[in-house]
């Protein structure tokens, strides 16, 4: 079987994040560019990335790359790919379509095309859609609830690309999280906070407003070397193509890698009991219960274990009318707290506004900007110095 031509999508900002993750993995050629990361593989290799990939939001495989600049253009063309190679007689079809700066710009009519090639080649099929959206990096939309298998089709500029969707529902669906406290942090983005850092996974970890403990337990599935997506199944696997060994042989392969145990504390608190319940109950379903100290407590009274290590946060953004002042309050007692409880060690923020970051009176690098619920953030690290360390304003009597 020849190589595939994949794609991971990422959140813009977090491309050169699964490009590392990708060349970590063995993928030497992958090449990021806005909005994710090409890299080529066989069947073992796509089955390894699915597992392994912690910040990609999907996995596309390439079928075909074509100029169209007439329907007729696009129905030849359609009609050339194997789609037989991914779809089964009977199979739903889901269709994915955008048209940008192309003669066919109308994305329902190019459906309606690709979709006829798809009926033509495989008995059966049915084609359920045909939007005009991408919602791959967009935390507030909806996954696929069925198991239609997804094609992506895009024209820019008049050229065409078809891709098949090699992930099914969305990679940061890992399977441990079905309880989740207010405003949750989507597990692909935790991850890319712990690598954005960097975290070190031999050093504490503590998050003083874990909520239903997303951070806490990426960082534990990282510490421990577990493969992200173990506790679930992917679209390719269902693909006449596919070889059920090479899934096989890949999770039999993340199973032996991973550790007894982190090798260093991680701890997650958070002054909201039901919270707590919520992230006790993640940490089992991801089997890292035992990685994880969680605690109800409020920010000034945690207790973290002998560092340094990492002090890291997901607070609240503050994007309505009437909260700038808690929450400069907030960071403020969080900036405090950092230095004499956590002296010496880093602290990271996914932050939406800077004036709030001051009042922190922390020294923050930015590591990266992306987006969270459509919300624009940055990552942003710094040193705790202890309260003593600082200089003392001075003046002349």
């Amino acid at each position: 079987m020849r190589p595939y031509e994949c794609w991971a999508i990422a959140a813009p900002g977090l491309e050169q994040l699964v490009a590392g993750e990708l060349r970590a993995l063995g993928f030497g050629d992958a090449s990021a560019s806005p909005g994710g990361v090409s890299f080529t593989g066989d069947a073992a290799g796509l089955a390894r990335a699915q597992l392994e990939l912690r910040v990609a939001s999907r996995v596309l495989v390439r079928l075909a790359t074509f100029r169209a600049t007439a329907f007729h253009e696009l129905e030849r063309a359609s009609r050339q790919v194997e789609w037989a190679r991914i779809v089964r007689a009977g199979r739903a079809v889901r269709l994915r379509v955008t048209c940008r700066k192309s003669r066919l710009y109308h994305s329902d009519a190019v459906a309606e095309r690709v979709g006829a090639a798809i009926v033509r080649a495989v008995p059966g099929v049915r084609v359920t859609g045909g939007k005009d959206r991408e919602d791959d990096t967009d935390a507030d939309a909806p996954d696929a609830a069925d198991d239609a298998q997804l094609f992506v089709v895009r024209i820019d500029h008049d050229r065409c690309t078809i891709s098949a969707d090699a992930s099914g529902e969305l990679l940061h669906r890992r399977g441990y999280r079905l309880a989740v406290a207010r405003a949750p942090l989507r597990e692909t983005l935790a991850a890319a906070m712990l690598l954005g850092v960097p975290w070190d996974p031999r050093t504490p970890l503590v998050d003083p407003m874990c909520g239903s403990g997303t951070i806490a337990i990426e960082a534990a599935m990282l510490a421990r070397r577990i493969a992200p997506g173990l506790g679930r199944s992917f679209a390719a696997e269902s693909w006449p193509e596919t070889d059920a060994r090479a899934f096989a042989t890949a999770r039999d392969a993340a199973r032996a890698a991973i550790l007894p145990s982190a090798p260093a504390p991680i701890h997650g608190s958070d002054r909201d009991a039901g919270a707590i319940e919520a992230a006790r109950a993640n940490a089992a379903r991801a089997g890292v219960t035992a990685d994880i100290a969680f605690a109800v407590s409020a920010l000034s009274a945690i207790a973290p274990p002998a560092g340094p290590g990492l002090l890291i946060a997901n607070p609240p953004y503050g994007v309505r009318v009437g909260e700038s002042a808690p929450l400069r309050d907030l960071f403020a007692r969080l900036g405090q707290v950092a230095r004499e409880r956590c002296p010496g060690w880093q602290v990271a923020l996914l932050s939406a506004d800077p004036a709030l970051d001051a009042q922190t009176k922390l020294r923050f690098t930015e590591r990266l900007r992306t987006s969270n619920g459509g919300i624009p953030v940055r990552l942003v690290t710094a040193t705790a110095e202890p309260a003593s360390a600082r200089p003392r304003a001075t003046g002349r009597d």
